[in-house]
């Protein structure tokens, strides 16, 4: 006979998803900051930094193969009231993506070069980016370890613990940006290279006060075995949900890359609008990105505790708040673009092309919110293939051909790229919703719950 869990303990979806707004808004602000200082250099050292940066971005969704799966395994077995499985996953997470993050390290310090190649950055870019990327590349295991134990604070309802860090963390960077790139203090003027080691050092820190909140919080101590014994059957569990979702991450990313470099061969003007134009659009973003998070730790104990009704509803529920939230942010970013804009540079081809980029984020970010906050409710659920099966058709047919189809075939520029990018979040956020309303995740629930339930019978 199985034993009956208590019901799921209740989260406000609000109350979960402003502290990870705060949080992952000031970690993009760092590349925001990051960019901003830099322009005082050159519109070429900003279209370098944000090339190098989206190979960085790209390792750390690689990071999220353990991290994401680690946040839905934990909370199923928190929503079935069983704790001591939930810090054994914990445990094997935390040690499998500090290995990871390591090996990451070693890649990216080693092929920093052929990597800023591929993505088609000249060499006058590459003076800038490559020194770094290869100071941030060398050091990506800090934010490997960072975003698993930051997934394990959140499955347990901590959600405000990783904002303060990231407070911290920023005002560390800012400090540390404006000593080595203007040479406050006597300090020398180190240029790019100051931002880099700047950043290092604000993640050291991070890193170090994530270990002390992951003890003083929820009691888990890590032990040594935990980074050289790893259970295969927890790690399948975490990889089963992981695997499949970072997938679609890296998919998109890969996808997008090759965006930037079709985007490069348009000229470097080019590049640096887009480069400017993401860094506004991840404040739009990130809102989603808050509110899918948020609905994930909601369902994933909805789900461990079996009550897959509340969790159908919630999804509803989640998706109303995520759109309101997305339209209002979008217009008032496109009516402040010009303003916004002339903060990062005073070149008035790039900020008329950055407005009207902005413009048409209006009709883009809604369609982006069915994607972040379905997919991740269909995560926590156990269905996590379709997501990237369908995500990675629209991706390489619509977002990358459809680029290169209106922006470089039919000369369009960044605005054919947007009008792709646009058609590809609308058609992939349908698709998931309509997954959602046929209960196609159903089966993938009641499947995580009964493994769930082999491990707390008496």
């Amino acid at each position: 006979m199985t034993r009956t869990p208590p019901p799921a303990r209740k989260y406000s979806l609000l109350a979960l998803a402003w502290p990870i707004f705060i949080e992952q808004l000031l970690h993009m602000s760092t590349g925001v900051i990051d960019t901003l200082m830099v322009s005082h250099i050159s519109d070429d050292a900003v279209a370098a930094l944000g090339s190098a940066n989206q190979v960085i971005i790209l390792f750390v969704v690689l990071f999220g193969i353990v991290g994401i799966g680690t946040s839905v395994v934990v909370t199923h077995h928190l929503g079935a009231n069983d704790r001591p499985s939930a810090d054994s996953v914990a445990g094997t997470a935390i040690g499998v993506n500090t290995w990871f993050g390591l090996l990451s390290s070693v890649i990216v310090y080693l092929l920093a070069q052929p990597l800023l190649t591929v993505i088609q950055l000249s060499p006058a870019l590459q003076s800038y980016a490559l020194p770094f990327l290869q100071i941030m590349g060398a050091t990506l295991f800090l934010e490997s370890m960072i975003q698993a134990i930051s997934a394990v604070l959140r499955a347990h309802g901590h959600t405000r613990d990783p904002m303060l860090i990231a407070i911290g963390q920023n005002i560390v960077n800012v400090i540390g940006n404006s000593i080595l790139l203007f040479g406050l203090f006597g300090a020398p003027k180190m240029g790019v290279v100051g931002i880099a080691i700047s950043t290092v050092f604000s993640r050291i820190l991070a890193c170090l006060a994530m270990w002390i909140l992951l003890e003083y919080r929820i009691h888990l101590k890590i032990k040594l075995a935990n980074f050289f014994q790893f259970s295969s059957a927890r790690l399948n569990r975490i990889l089963n949900i992981g695997l499949p979702a970072a997938g679609e991450q890296t998919s998109w990313f890969l996808a997008f890359m090759t965006v930037t470099a079709l985007t490069a061969r348009m000229g470097d003007q080019q590049l640096a609008t887009q480069s400017y134009a993401m860094q506004l659009v991840w404040m739009i973003v990130l809102w989603s990105v808050a509110i899918g998070l948020a609905t994930e730790i909601i369902i994933g104990h909805m789900v461990g505790a079996g009550e897959f009704d509340a969790a159908y509803q919630q999804l509803l529920k989640s998706l109303r708040v995520g759109l309101i939230i997305a339209i209002v942010v979008a217009s008032l970013v496109a009516l402040l673009a010009p303003w916004l804009l002339g903060q990062f540079t005073h070149d008035p081809v790039i900020i008329a092309a950055g407005v009207t980029l902005m413009r048409i984020g209006i009709v883009l970010e809604p369609g982006r919110v069915f994607n972040l906050v379905v997919i991740n409710s269909l995560r926590a659920t156990g269905d996590a293939r379709y997501p990237v099966l369908m995500g990675a058709l629209s991706m390489w047919g619509v977002l990358v051909f459809g680029s290169w189809l209106l922006g470089t075939h039919f000369n369009l520029g960044l605005t054919g790229v947007w009008i792709a990018m646009t058609l590809d979040e609308w058609l992939r956020g349908l698709m998931m919703y309509r997954r959602w309303r046929q209960r196609k995740w159903l089966k993938y629930a009641q499947k995580s719950r009964e493994g769930v339930e082999s491990t707390v019978l008496p």
